[in-house]
């Protein structure tokens, strides 16, 4: 049991397969109780952090890419500007198609530090290396409150950060999304962009929209947090809110 603030509490227990966070089972807060459902992911397409916080699925090491961006979600939480972090495919260069340019912070040759300690030996003794990449993520991941979309590929080396997300060029302009949180009694609803919040919410869905291979994560400064992946099974962008399972 977690008592996160005043009026705060969450339960949870140490993950059954593999290392990482704890896997939250219900949230407490003031009067409302919201139990984490953790088959909320059959029959839906849903990107493997999320499979991770449900822990459905293994993490070996602690600088496996699921517990990086799993770190990178709760560094963005925490920091509490709001944010928007981008992940694109290493070497694909379509997303450029859906950036404003001149993108206002490129970043040429690509910052590697946090590639770098990824790609280590994940022996878990290793203490060293385990702080200087979660100093490494929070410093990323401070990045995101500048305003503008934070860049990064799927091996975490650092493109661009304030960069402005537009239309690409011959895309249609996303109007709908599947929304999902997975909570027990959290339906599917299909929405517009904008009724999930603002500006960057609406620009990372229609990142995703333009460039399906993409995730986007964002952090609302009310505490939201809001992952954007493509669902095959839906053909469209997908939705999960899961602040529930961050605390």
């Amino acid at each position: 049991v977690d008592v996160s603030e005043p009026g705060l509490i969450v339960i949870k227990h140490r993950r059954i397969y593999g290392i990482g966070k704890y896997t939250n089972v219900a949230v407490l807060k003031g009067e409302q109780i919201r139990i984490v459902d953790d088959t909320s992911c059959t029959n839906r397409d849903c990107p493997p952090i999320l499979k991770a916080l449900l822990d459905l699925t293994v993490l070996a090491s602690w600088n496996d890419p699921i517990n990086i961006l799993i770190q990178f979600s709760v560094s963005m939480r925490s920091h509490g500007r709001g944010g928007a972090l981008l992940i694109v495919a290493k070497g694909d260069e379509k997303w450029e198609d859906s950036i404003i340019h001149p993108i206002q912070y490129l970043v040429e040759p690509p910052f590697c530090g946090l590639s770098n300690l990824a790609k280590q030996s994940g022996n878990q003794s290793e203490i060293f290396s385990q702080g200087a990449l979660r100093r490494e993520v929070e410093h990323l991941a401070g990045l995101t409150a500048v305003d503008g979309a934070t860049i990064i590929n799927e091996q975490f080396d650092l493109i661009a950060f304030g960069a402005k997300i537009g239309r690409a060029k011959g895309k249609p302009t996303v109007e709908q999304i599947a929304f999902s949180e997975p909570i027990v009694g959290g339906e599917d609803k299909i929405l517009y962009p904008g009724q999930l919040g603002g500006t960057r919410h609406f620009s990372v869905a229609q990142f995703v929209n333009d460039q399906p291979q993409a995730i986007g994560l964002v952090a609302s400064q009310d505490g939201h947090f809001t992952i954007f992946s493509w669902s095959k099974q839906q053909n469209m962008v997908m939705a999960h809110r899961i602040e529930t399972l961050l605390l």
